[in-house]
């Protein structure tokens, strides 16, 4: 569902109140949290989709890397984790086998374990994962506490939505979009550690709502503006491709009716690159605001171990809250 759609419905359901509930509805947390005594919590996050690669073991592992996404974005450590399938009864059986292994396999590296779950026959095929983890609150790292003069740092490339469709197209094969597959199958875990090891005063992951969607939620909740690097942003390999044959998918749309507050100042050269800004990604990376004095410190480390690939993408700044500027590169 669009994230404009689901914010509609969400704003007519009654804000939960509980003293010891430390997220909200209303701010795009990305995972819930539920505090069960001074320095513990609980955080619970659910995701399902349709499969985005035709591998099923693949899909599988790539499906939990997501779930247990949210909460190595919130600063926690998964636990536990419960499976969710729709699953069409007339397809061979083995290819669920497969997804369910691959999202074990994913789920054991995370140092977790799948406590049960739940089946449907369904048309289409989906899976996913309801994931429980624990946090410290006061190490927990929300959505809402970016701060002027923070610099923006993406752990991941982006592309994934545009890549997974030229694959359903047929333009490219899965080991074609061999580098994107592997981002998506990684665990998020060994990002968190490293940010958390710095002064990190925002995270989330980006998912469905695209970088900038992600970016808005981020700066809307927390009462701050932001600066994007268009030409700084990590793609995927042959995304800009793709994207230039068409191959960008509906959730892109709606993601950019979503981010209202977007002043435009690319380049001409950068009309591509914006359509890879609205992606909706799947497993994709973190994105952290961090103080400015730690952040080249954070970004050596990360680029030396898990994120090869990490990149400063933008800057908070003062202003209206969820305002969102993007130019071409940091020298504008």
């Amino acid at each position: 569902m669009g994230p404009g759609d689901l914010e509609k419905i969400l704003s007519a359901i009654p804000e939960e109140s509980a003293p010891e509930l430390l997220s909200s509805l209303r701010t795009g947390e990305d995972a819930g949290v539920y505090q069960i005594s001074k320095g513990l919590a609980i955080v619970q996050t659910v995701d399902f989709f349709p499969p985005i690669v035709d591998d099923p073991y693949t899909f599988g592992q790539i499906t939990a890397a997501n779930a247990l996404s949210d909460v190595y974005a919130m600063g926690g450590r998964p636990i536990t984790a419960l499976n969710i399938v729709a699953f069409p009864c007339g397809i061979d059986l083995q290819v669920l086998e497969k997804i369910l292994l691959g999202g074990h396999d994913k789920i054991h590296e995370a140092g977790a374990v799948i406590v049960g779950g739940h089946t449907i026959d369904d048309d289409e095929l989906k899976y996913g994962l309801a994931v429980t983890g624990l946090v410290d609150p006061a190490k927990m790292t929300t959505i809402t506490g970016a701060r002027p003069g923070d610099v923006l740092v993406l752990t991941k490339p982006i592309g994934t939505g545009i890549l997974a469709t030229a694959l359903k197209a047929g333009l490219l094969t899965e080991e074609e979009m061999g580098e994107a597959v592997a981002s998506m199958r990684a665990l998020n875990r060994e990002a968190a550690d490293t940010l958390n090891r710095y002064r990190v005063n925002a995270c989330t992951d980006v998912t469905g709502f695209g970088l900038v969607g992600h970016l808005y939620e981020m700066a809307n909740a927390g009462g701050i503006s932001a600066e994007l690097w268009a030409g700084d942003v990590p793609l995927f390999e042959r995304t800009l491709e793709m994207a230039s044959m068409g191959m960008v998918p509906e959730g892109k749309k709606r993601n950019f009716e979503y981010a209202k507050n977007v002043d435009l100042r690319t380049k001409k050269e950068d009309a591509l690159i914006l359509e890879c800004l609205y992606d909706p990604q799947t497993s994709g990376g973190l994105l952290a605001s961090v103080e400015s004095s730690d952040a080249d410190s954070a970004l050596e480390e990360l680029r030396v171990g898990p994120c090869p690939r990490a990149a400063v993408v933008g800057t908070v700044s003062e202003g209206p809250g969820g305002a969102i500027i993007i130019i071409h590169g940091r020298s504008g």
